[in-house]
């Protein structure tokens, strides 16, 4: 009996071949290809609404379709970029753990936080105007 995990795993893996696939050059060969045949054939079949139609129709399809699948391709590398930048932040000695899910709060904390860090490059870039070091930790 098939589960909803091996349901979301057939997904995952299809939509990160099919993003993988899409983006070589091969495939971007190909649909080029597919565009010059379809030019090509277009005196054959005297540029008729029907011979547009066919291009409008495939391509639509291929990108509604490409969307849903590097969607999900772009939301789980996201997730695991989150992941790895918040181990490197719990991990570093003197890191505000409080940064650990940014990506969770609502637009007025992290516009905050991000006054905060702007402030403290601000002040980075004066100190190293002035020939000083901006290696330190300003907190500690």
């Amino acid at each position: 009996m098939k589960t909803s995990t091996d349901h979301h795993t057939w997904y995952s893996s299809f939509a990160k071949a099919t993003a993988r696939y899409a983006g070589r050059p091969r495939t971007f060969t190909l649909a080029v290809a597919v565009i010059v045949v379809w030019l090509v054939t277009g005196p054959l079949f005297g540029f008729s609404d029907t011979w547009q139609l066919v291009i409008n129709t495939g391509t639509t399809i291929v990108t509604f379709l490409m969307v849903f699948l590097i969607q999900n391709t772009q939301n789980r590398d996201t997730e695991a970029i989150q992941v790895k930048l918040d181990e490197l932040i719990r991990a570093t000695q003197g890191a505000h753990n409080a940064l650990l899910d940014l990506e969770e709060l609502e637009a007025d904390n992290l516009d905050a936080f991000k006054a905060r860090y702007l402030a403290l490059a601000a002040a980075a870039r004066a100190q190293l105007d002035l020939g000083e070091q901006d290696t330190d930790t300003p907190e500690a």
